[in-house]
């Protein structure tokens, strides 16, 4: 084995967790995947007698290319009508593949990526590398172009503001399951006095429709202004199968000639589902299927 070889299958080794730290921070599979190929481009072209460590080397190249494309992507979304949702890891038969398990292995919602993308790019990468990936600070500075202090700082605003909203469901995924078989049901069958009790007073509607979209919209909030704007979705139920939604319980929302409509992440907090959101972007769609191939 020469010495190029040698460097692409450590590379390889490296791989699965580069592509973990660019999801997080990205939310995108193809973004994910354009910044652990940059890395790569990037250690091709370096002198590896100089790199020590090469997981912290690939570490910080894929984390700063991140951070560079999360900048660009702030300053375009200005006129973003809606909320901004990942790409869904989405299992609908059985349970998520080895990638896709690897992907979301930390059970970060989709609820939670909704926070991420309103943080400030430095804030969400200090926050993930951090939380998420254990880096300490004097690790996380030079990346952000901060003291080691001011990175604690930016990962404790962030944290501040995760733990403020009720992001991830407070019951195990069976009972979770249990909840949206039942809001699925009661979806088929138009019965709309069981769906609003399935619903906590509180619950926030979101939908992530793609840019221009015309089922773009602000979220709504509370049960009687969802379940009405839940009527409208009504006749998309009977096509609606339950899924595993990175890591959650939801359903895939079909259309009668079997392509997919959306996705659906539900929280369960307090036996009621506390948030529903909906993503219905088509290039957020391009990997799910309604069964496993």
């Amino acid at each position: 084995m020469n010495d190029r070889d040698l460097l692409a299958e450590q590379f390889e080794a490296e791989r699965p967790q580069l592509r973990r730290i660019a999801y997080r921070m990205l939310g995108t599979l193809d973004e994910a995947d354009d910044a652990v190929q940059e890395a790569w481009i990037r250690l091709s072209r370096t002198d590896d007698s100089s790199v020590e460590n090469l997981g912290a080397w690939l570490t910080t190249v894929v984390s700063r290319v991140c951070l560079d494309m999360l900048r660009t992507r702030r300053s375009r979304r200005e006129e973003f009508v809606g909320s901004w949702m990942p790409e869904p890891i989405v299992a609908v038969d059985g349970a998520p593949t080895p990638e896709e398990e690897a992907l979301i292995a930390d059970g970060v919602g989709l609820a939670l990526y909704i926070v991420l993308e309103t943080l400030a790019p430095a804030e969400r990468l200090a926050f993930v590398l951090h939380d998420m990936f254990a880096l300490p600070f004097d690790e996380i500075a030079p990346i952000v172009g901060r003291t080691p202090e001011t990175a604690r700082q930016l990962a404790s605003r962030a944290r501040k503001r995760i733990q403020g909203a009720k992001l991830e469901p407070d019951v195990e995924l069976a009972e979770q399951k249990r909840v949206v078989d039942a809001f699925l049901s009661a979806a088929r069958e138009g019965d709309f006095d069981t769906l609003l009790e399935l619903l906590d007073p509180g619950v926030v509607l979101r939908v992530d429709a793609g840019p221009g979209s015309p089922l773009a919209q602000p979220p709504i909030v509370g049960a009687a202004e969802v379940l009405a704007e839940a009527k409208k979705w009504s006749a998309m139920a009977p096509h609606s199968r339950p899924a595993i939604v990175n890591g959650v319980a939801g359903a895939v929302v079909g259309r009668p000639d079997g392509t997919v409509f959306s996705v659906v992440a539900l929280t369960i907090v307090n036996g009621r589902i506390n948030a529903i959101d909906f993503v219905a972007d088509p290039a957020k769609l391009a990997h799910v299927r309604l069964q496993r191939a």
